[in-house]
């Protein structure tokens, strides 16, 4: 069988086909058995390295987990100490606004009127009980009372939320000038 071949540009020659000799069609078998196996050992070095890759990165993931549990109960308790001292303050204040209003009651009665010393002595015990009922509760309770209030009155807690972040804003705007 003739097979044309290009062995000068602008010529074109024909070659006799000889055949594949049985030596060259075992070395090109040889050759692709030892591209298999080749390949073999290349996918189960990568398998190993995967599997190795896999462990260290469990055993990591497991430590960074442990360590992110104790944190997090470190942030609970500080959270929890935290909460209980501003629940203290908070008492704390408004018993004292409390006070002020009471003790501002008498000039009160004086400048604007007896009926309006009456409203700030009415005004006074009820930050006073306010005061006691924060006391007496445990944090918890405080929540579930809120989020009673928030389910009951959402107009009223959006409004006294606004409020306050209004005059938080005004504190700190001051304090930072």
């Amino acid at each position: 069988m003739a097979e044309p071949t290009n062995e000068q540009p602008g010529k074109t020659t024909t070659r006799k086909s000889t055949g594949a000799k049985p030596e060259s069609k075992q070395r090109f078998a040889k050759a692709i058995e030892e591209a298999k196996a080749g390949a073999e050992a290349l996918t189960k070095e990568a398998q190993d390295r995967a599997s190795a890759y896999r462990a260290k990165a469990a055993s990591q993931s497991s430590e960074w987990i442990d360590e992110a549990k104790v944190l997090s109960d470190q942030a609970k308790e500080k959270a929890f100490i935290l909460a209980g001292e501003g629940k203290a303050k908070a008492s704390e204040a408004i018993h004292s606004l409390g006070q002020v209003v009471e003790d501002n009651a008498a000039v009160i009665d004086e400048k604007v009127g007896p009926k309006y010393g009456d409203y700030a002595r009415s005004a006074a015990k009820g930050m006073k009980g306010a005061a006691e009922k924060i006391d007496s509760k445990d944090l918890g309770e405080l929540g579930e009372d809120a989020k009673e209030f928030v389910r009951k009155s959402p107009g009223v807690a959006v409004a006294m939320a606004a409020a306050a972040g209004f005059l938080l804003s005004r504190i700190f705007r001051r304090s930072g000038n």
